[in-house]
């Protein structure tokens, strides 16, 4: 048995087996990540890659090289400027009224009252819920004619509203908050309950009232909750698109004509691939760019105590 034990340790491992406890933990770290990194390569970074690809191309069916023609087109199309312009727009209106919202119903849940656990859920439900459903939804809601909310308004003796004609991008934004709230409140809820109390007790010994201490407290730590919420927020609401094609189908006229659903006509009712998917390339870019410009931006606010 000994020898055969030094056979054994005399074979070459050829580099493949490491030599240390760390290396081995990293090795099967890398194991177990394995099966992640092949489904985000076969379904993320391949269609990126394809997407690219066919960037550069153009005709009907993408086989004819193009190079960077369909990018220099994107740029100058006023079409494609005011589409970024209106996702610009709505993404504004969704960030703020995100982390407005989610931290009002994060701090008024977070107090000791009866039934919070039902309000949680019940705000949280809407999240859960197919943007398609949520869609149909609101668009029932908001017909002019047939809607609940005009019937409302009617038997109360007000008139009715043309709620997708009068505001239609401030609409399809008010319904994106109405789902997106509650996993808002959710996160902010969380960092609510992640601040040590003892900070407060010390303030409140100090002598600093209700409104200092959210100031002076609570708003600083929230500083990375605030951070994830809105970088989620800016990439949510530059790819909306489900919002635009249910409720208002890009109306009135081009009010709602959101970037990806614009990029969707293009590709799918203009047929021209090559110039969607310089659309798509560009618009990754651009979230890409605001990402990092706010995790940067982000880190530097941090606070500790």
């Amino acid at each position: 048995m000994t020898s055969l034990a030094r056979r054994r340790r005399a074979l070459p491992s050829f580099g493949l087996r490491p030599r240390t406890l760390a290396g081995r933990y990293a090795r099967t770290a890398y194991l177990f990540l394995i099966p992640a990194i092949l489904f985000f390569a076969i379904f993320f970074y391949l269609p990126i890659g394809n997407v690219v690809a066919t960037s550069v191309r153009t005709g009907p069916q993408a086989d004819q090289w193009a190079g960077l023609a369909n990018y220099g087109q994107a740029l100058a199309d006023p079409a494609v400027r005011h589409s970024f312009l209106v996702t610009a727009v709505f993404a504004v209106a969704v960030v703020i009224g995100s982390i407005v919202l989610g931290l009002v119903l994060a701090l008024a849940i977070d107090q000791p009252l009866r039934g919070r656990v039902v309000f949680r859920v019940l705000l949280l439900v809407p999240y859960l819920t197919s943007v398609a459903i949520v869609g149909l939804l609101w668009r029932n809601i908001l017909d002019p004619e047939l809607g609940v909310l005009n019937r409302v308004l009617v038997a109360a003796g007000l008139p009715g509203q043309q709620w997708l004609n009068t505001a239609p991008l401030l609409t399809i934004a008010a319904v994106t908050l109405w789902q997106s709230v509650g996993y808002t409140m959710v996160l902010f809820l969380a960092g609510l309950q992640g601040i040590p109390e003892t900070y407060h007790e010390a303030a409140k010994i100090d002598g600093a009232d209700s409104w200092r201490r959210f100031w002076r407290i609570t708003l600083p730590l929230l500083a990375p909750t605030t951070l994830f919420v809105s970088v989620m927020a800016v990439i949510s609401g530059l790819q909306a698109f489900g919002q635009a094609y249910i409720i208002t189908n890009g109306g009135p006229g081009d009010a709602t004509d959101l970037s990806v659903f614009h990029i969707f006509n293009v590709a799918f009712r203009a047929r021209d691939l090559g110039y969607s998917s310089a659309q798509s390339v560009l618009l990754l870019v651009v979230i890409v760019a605001f990402t990092l410009v706010q995790l940067r931006a982000g880190r530097r606010g941090e606070v500790t105590y």
